[in-house]
């Protein structure tokens, strides 16, 4: 059901004692500062004033608008620069806000870092932290996939381990694992705002953060300790009712919604997901849907805080989060009466598997009707590669369901007829899954295990198995499939859809599979049907670290000489603007003029063009 919200009931208004918000915010600081995992925040006296002002700001914009606040609002306006005469209407104003952090991955970060040095400041003034996960191309597997790549980028690690360590920014060596699988398990809580130089940034909102993707320059003004400027987004409110259950899973909301507002109908607004259907998601699933909100164009995505969220923060070793978090729960969700600028509501009861695609995430087919739309459309019906992973689909639960699928086809003698590749979303989640069998059984099935890092998602794809303009099918559980993204190839349907539904139509070897009604035969040419995928939302002995990939700032930072060769081709010592003279640029070149619809891959793909500079 899609429809206008006509909602005009109003409250009391939420926050009548401000100290409330406060009180939970400065707890979760000190509770921060007190734990020594990665989630202690760098440049605490920033994070300190921050908080202190979050609730009387937000306190001063409720006595202004005098009516009830959707969530996204809530963090937004809490964070105001200026609250008191800050202009504000949906849509229309341009707001200007303090961020609580800054996440950078490797390939944004070098030309965000250059720009920061030639500010002349000792430190970042906003937390910040920087991801090695970009520059790791698929090729050989993930221990020598690794080693090439720090081989072949060791200017650029050098580079950012080095200015990380002088401008007391978090630094994440390669093979940590994705910017955002990350800051899910080290950084993110609820009610937070935080922006990161990466699209898919909205990861957080998973538990219940505003993260907000943007350009390295935006980032730089943060880090330099200026407001950030955003046109205040709309917002489109998603009911969700029901439950899930069966062979339906978070990423089929997300492939659902891309289907009704298409890659450019959340542009400009924040997608706000409420309802009693949320209680049934676990944390890590509101991350995947919130994550490929990127794909319809949304400025980010986010779910109120609730239990799933609280498992979530105490199985990452945050639980005095989660404790404050629960005791003003009521705080950090929609007020009642909130208005949206658009609803729509989803029964997750019928909700049914979808495969998007080929060439665009929102071309959105229900799994019954796939079968039909191949054919129609005649698209290659043999599946040439399967993968799983990527920071939108790597999850405890993801790599759990995947693998009882395949434990299932093992036992019936039978292995993946298509290539298959396996990305963890984090070093966390690949020695959890080690220690816990699924890893095993996944690469029993015949899957290659690749580098914790981003690699075919964002075409960093050594890719052997067909030339390029070979029409051919690849599926994938990752959040974006625009031509020739993956492998660089024009000729690539590339679909995207659940890693439940990847591994089963890799079982197959053919699109023309549907798990639910279908049916395999086994070594001995019985049939039968795959059962319904199973698996732990969060893993029983609790997440196993792994490596320590974690660099911290070290205490004194002023001798620290940040590495830069004269002689580099991929790095250079930015000199500052002159001061402006107040005349307005004339005949600036255009650099290129696009028509139509255009993305980053068709503009620079990065196979093609290395994301050095690029957001992916």
């Amino acid at each position: 059901m899609h429809k206008l919200s006509v909602t005009t009931s109003t409250t009391s208004m939420l926050f009548p004692q401000p100290e409330g918000l406060d009180s939970f915010i400065k707890t979760v600081e000190s509770f921060a500062r007190l734990d020594p995992t990665p989630f202690v925040a760098e440049g605490d006296t920033y994070q300190d004033v921050a908080c202190r002002k979050m609730s009387e700001n937000l306190a001063i914009v409720r006595s202004r608008l005098n009516r009830p606040l959707t969530f996204a609002e809530k963090i937004l306006y809490s964070h105001l620069d200026d609250p008191h005469g800050q202009d504000i209407e949906r849509g229309k104003s341009y707001l200007k806000l303090r961020p609580d952090r800054v996440a950078c991955q490797d390939a944004t970060a070098q030309m965000a870092i250059l720009q920061f040095m030639s500010a002349n400041m000792p430190s970042v003034a906003t937390p910040t932290t920087v991801h090695c996960d970009h520059l790791i191309e698929a090729q050989l597997g993930g221990d020598k996939d690794l080693a090439r790549a720090q081989d072949i980028n060791k200017e650029v690690y050098d580079f950012l381990s080095t200015s990380c360590a002088k401008y007391n920014i978090g630094f994440w060596r390669p093979g940590s694992g994705i910017i955002h699988q990350i800051v899910l398990e080290n950084y993110a809580f609820p009610g937070g705002l935080m922006i990161g130089t990466d699209s898919h940034t909205p990861n957080a909102g998973g538990l219940g953060m505003a993260a907000i993707g943007v350009g390295g320059a935006d980032a730089v003004d943060v880090m330099a300790n200026l407001p950030w400027e955003l046109k205040a987004p709309k917002v489109i409110g998603v009911k969700l009712t029901g439950e899930m259950s069966g062979w339906t899973a978070p990423k089929d909301i997300i492939l659902k919604v891309a289907g009704i507002l298409t890659v450019k109908g959340g542009t400009g607004a924040i997608v706000e997901y409420h309802g009693p259907g949320v209680n049934s998601i676990s944390s890590t699933g509101m991350g995947t849907i919130c994550n490929m909100g990127a794909e319809i164009g949304a400025t980010t995505s986010l779910f109120p805080f609730n239990n799933s969220m609280y498992d979530y923060l105490a199985a990452t070793k945050r639980k005095a989060i989660g404790d404050f978090a629960r005791t003003y729960a009521a705080e950090l969700k929609e007020d009642e009466g909130a208005e949206y600028d658009e609803l729509i509501e989803l029964n997750l009861s019928e909700l049914e598997p979808h495969i998007n695609g080929p060439f665009t995430p929102d071309l959105a087919t229900p799994i019954s009707k796939f079968k039909d739309a191949v054919k129609a459309n005649k698209w290659p019906e043999e599946l040439k590669v399967g993968l799983i992973g990527s920071c939108t689909n790597s999850s405890y639960e993801d790599m759990s369901r995947a693998s009882s699928i395949a434990q299932d086809a093992l036992d019936h003698g039978l292995k993946a007829k298509s290539l298959f590749t396996v990305t963890p979303g984090s070093e966390q989640i690949r020695a959890t899954i080690e220690r816990d069998g699924q890893l095993e059984t996944l690469e029993q099935f015949g899957g290659m295990v690749l580098a914790n890092a981003c690699g075919p998602c964002i075409g960093q794809w050594d890719r052997k198995d067909v030339k390029k303009g070979e029409a051919n099918s690849i599926l994938s559980s990752y959040n974006r499939n625009f031509t020739g993204r993956n492998d660089a190839n024009p000729a690539t349907h590339s679909f995207v859809t659940s890693p439940d539904l990847v591994v089963a139509l890799t079982l197959a070897g053919t699109l023309n599979f549907n798990p639910l009604t279908d049916t395999l035969k086994d070594k001995d040419g019985n049939d039968f049907k795959l059962s319904v995928p199973s698996g732990d939302g969060l893993p029983k002995n609790g997440y196993d670290p792994g490596r320590d990939t974690y660099q911290a700032p070290p205490e004194v930072r002023s001798e620290v000489a940040v590495a830069v060769s004269p002689t580099s081709d991929r790095l250079q010592i930015l000199e500052g603007f002159k001061a402006w003279d107040g005349k307005d640029a004339t005949d600036i070149p255009i650099l290129i003029k696009c028509k139509g619809k255009t993305t980053t891959d068709h503009i620079s793909s990065t196979k093609l063009f290395p994301p050095r500079t690029r957001r992916c």
